[in-house]
């Protein structure tokens, strides 16, 4: 295999199947045609980077993706004649070649059909010609056609074209300003005068020039001749997803019905975020786990939070006992992200909850699965072990204590490891963690919940020793580590809870979205999201969220204040301002059981997707906050909220309205 040939074939897996091409003929097509064939000698060590490439008279080659994109939205058949205009280089028309029964390519430039005919030859593809020739009046001695590719940005789709489109057939055309982002829209014939048409995402095309579409030299469209007069629908995307959805008006009023029905039997729910600080999220989240702890019988809620400050709530929800935090929980920034009015009224109504159960009815834990609390986790296992083993506890204090003095700072200590200034204390912490696994049976008849909860506490040791020392390596290494761990957390939480035990994730979209479906997958990031799929497949289910304005909490800095920033419309070439064009203002869309295969075949399409964390940065937002994904792969159903406002920090009087025993009573010592 030579190197273009093993090029081709990562093409073909990293950047079309990873973003939802899976028409199989068209990705065998893709593993075909030879692309650096069509590639200037000069460009032809890039041949299958992932973007276009210029080729002769000032043009370009399309990206990889784009191609196969146009090529799977004309759904061919073997059978079919298509009509390729604007063939540039012949890759699009030779890809298509291999597709379909004959493919007749026009190109405005009379030096590019030359070679595309020279390169098309060389292959031996005779099921393909091209022509020199004006593309926006079609090839009428071999029409009708039953797709037609345009492979240039138009201002409207040509007359002559649509006349040229056999009934039944399939058209995909770039449409849009000259210079800057086009639309790509799918048209269908369906009778003589009749066409349905459907958008297909933002693109960017070279103009496409001719008597129908835009003059040479960038002087404005001709006027357009007489012509049979058609009728296209327009049935864009935005107008399928609010014909798809379940609209609602208020949180508390929303049909939760079809919802549960489509969770069906899954063992485990992600239900995500598209920020850390927009109340609407929190409360919807809640209405839903609410929902799902009722009906359902779910009876685990796994946060995105820190273990150690998570079972602070546990203890409270639960009634069970353990040692204090020398303080209080929630305390690291961000602060907001849990001591908030939203979550006080969810754990408040999770304790009433519990208190109301009969005995053979399980009550609902609250776990933390993440792994920043190092210091706090260091406490939580002296602490149990000063009670049930002292000895083990001082072994456990001699080990730890070659954190010291970073143990408050942890990301000073992983730096002096990785620098050399320090041996690191991976040895100790597996140490501990080893010893305190072979002893539990023995400790477990003291008090199980207490023993699982220092477990999982020296876990957290270790995989914090570990991140803060891999966090100098790379993000992709960090977050790695960092999701694996919340993923075997949750993990360890089911098992512990008992084979019947259901959980509820709440996390950000980035975590419970399958990472497989962005572009993180494509850098080699894994997520919850993605394990849960791969561990439970349909079990699992993932709910995403998003918003297009509005305020929310956030900082400019790590470890700054808090701000109400506001939230900027969102970006035109994203799934956010989609949904801002559907028309409800608040809705739940089903992504997995969709009934419709046209609204599923347009948000296949990659667009961007708005991720707002703790940071919020809204003057660099089109770098900071916004990756490409695809949303039919990342969730199972969306939720909707067009306008979303700030999640509302506890302040001291709502902390003075709290009985004494509540884990968010004490005022935060940080943040």
């Amino acid at each position: 295999m030579s190197r273009f040939d093993r090029e081709r074939q990562t093409m073909v897996e990293q950047q079309l199947e990873k973003r939802g091409i899976h028409d199989p003929r068209v990705l065998d097509a893709m593993r075909t045609v030879p692309r650096e064939v069509f590639v200037p000698e000069a460009y032809q060590e890039f041949s299958y980077r992932d973007g276009p490439l210029p080729i002769e008279a000032a043009q370009t080659i399309s990206q990889p993706y784009i191609v196969a994109l146009m090529a799977q939205a004309l759904e061919l058949k073997p059978d079919d004649r298509v009509l390729e205009v604007g063939a540039g280089s012949g890759y699009a028309a030779s890809v298509l070649s291999r597709i379909a029964a004959a493919v007749y390519a026009i190109e405005y430039h009379e030096e590019l059909a030359r070679l595309a005919r020279g390169r098309v030859e060389r292959l031996g593809y005779d099921n393909l010609e091209i022509m020199h020739g004006d593309g926006t009046r079609g090839w009428p001695a071999h029409a009708p056609f039953d797709a037609i590719l345009v492979s240039a940005g138009g201002p409207d789709v040509p007359p002559s074209l649509l006349a040229q489109l056999a009934i039944g057939g399939r058209m995909v055309i770039p449409v849009g300003d000259r210079t800057h982002s086009q639309e790509l829209l799918r048209v269908r014939r369906v009778a003589e005068h009749e066409f349905e048409q459907d958008s297909l995402g933002q693109v960017q095309f070279v103009p496409l020039v001719g008597s129908e579409g835009w003059r040479a030299g960038g002087a404005p469209p001709p006027e357009r001749p007489p012509h049979p007069s058609f009728s296209i629908r327009r049935r864009h995307l935005a107008h399928r997803i609010g014909e798809a959805s379940e609209p609602f008006d208020a949180i508390e009023q929303a049909d939760l019905s079809g919802l549960l029905e489509r969770i069906g039997e899954a063992r485990v729910v992600l239900i995500g975020e598209a920020s850390h600080g927009s109340s609407e999220f929190y409360r919807m989240r809640a209405r839903i786990t609410r929902a799902l702890i009722e009906e359902r019988g779910f009876n685990i809620v796994a946060l995105e939070a820190d273990w150690p400050d998570s079972s602070m709530l546990d203890r409270y929800v639960r009634g069970w006992t353990g040692p204090a935090m020398p303080e209080p929980p929630f305390s690291r920034f961000p602060v907001w992200m849990w001591r908030n009015r939203e979550t006080l009224d969810f754990v408040d109504w999770l304790a009433e909850h519990n208190r109301a159960l009969t005995d053979p009815q399980p009550a609902v834990s609250i776990h933390g699965l993440d792994l920043y609390s190092l210091y706090h986790s260091i406490h939580g296992v002296l602490n149990y072990l000063d009670r049930v083993d002292p000895g083990a506890a001082a072994r456990a204090r001699e080990r730890y204590a070659c954190f010291s003095p970073w143990e408050r700072d942890p990301a000073v200590y992983g730096r002096a490891a990785v620098a050399g200034e320090r041996e690191d204390c991976e040895d100790e912490v597996v140490q501990t963690l080893t010893e305190l696994l072979a002893q539990r049976l023995a400790y477990r008849c003291d008090d199980g919940e207490a023993m699982f909860d220092s477990e999982r506490n020296a876990r957290v040791v270790r995989a914090a020793e570990r991140y803060y020392r891999v966090m100098y390596y790379g993000s992709r290494e960090s977050w790695n580590l960092r999701d694996r761990h919340m993923f075997e957390t949750l993990e360890s939480v089911l098992e512990h809870r008992g084979p019947a035990s259901k959980a509820v994730v709440w996390a950000h979209n980035s975590h419970i979205g399958d990472a497989a479906a962005t572009e993180m997958g494509m850098r080699g990031e894994i997520n919850i999201g993605q394990l849960a799929r791969e561990a439970w497949g349909d079990a699992s289910y993932r709910i995403g969220f998003g918003t297009d304005h509005g305020t929310v909490a956030a900082a400019t800095n790590w470890d700054g204040p808090m701000e109400v920033k506001r939230v900027r419309p969102s970006l035109a070439e994203s799934y956010e301002h989609l949904f801002h064009q559907a028309g409800p203002s608040n809705l739940i869309l089903p992504i997995r059981h969709a009934e419709s295969e046209l609204l599923h075949d347009g948000l296949r399409t990659p667009r961007l997707q708005r991720a707002i964390g703790v940071i919020y940065r809204p003057e660099t937002e089109r770098i900071s906050h916004y990756f490409r994904t695809v949303l039919t792969r990342q969730f199972d159903e969306y939720i909707w909220f067009d306008e979303t406002r700030a999640v509302t920090p506890l302040d001291e009087t709502d902390r003075a309205a709290l009985p004494p025993d509540h884990p968010l009573k004490a005022a935060p010592e940080a943040g």
